[in-house]
């Protein structure tokens, strides 16, 4: 199965580690330590488009086990982590 994360993006939903909300969430120097880093090291996918984005989605890559060194892809959606949310829900993510 597949998320999508708005204009034409999508990722498979066994990849997504986590689902933030922009406002909230950037309000810490960590996260926002954590997006400076992934931006700078080409990790980051826009899946905005135009708008402002309003979630940002950690993904893992590849396949077997997830661990903390497996590179991770941020993507940027204009949709609300509770539009999200309830997409997934839809697709059976946990």
């Amino acid at each position: 199965m597949f998320l999508s994360l708005g204009n034409e993006t999508v990722v498979r939903k066994k990849d997504v580690i986590a689902v933030f909300d922009l406002d909230n969430t950037t309000q810490s120097k960590i996260t926002r330590d954590y997006l400076a880093g992934a931006e700078k090291s080409g990790r980051v996918v826009s899946a905005a488009g135009e708008e402002l984005p309003k979630s940002f989605v950690v993904c893992c890559g590849g396949s077997g086990p997830r661990t903390a060194r497996q590179a991770q892809t941020v993507y940027l959606s204009q949709m609300n982590s509770s539009t999200l949310l309830r997409r997934s829900e839809s697709l059976g993510i946990e």
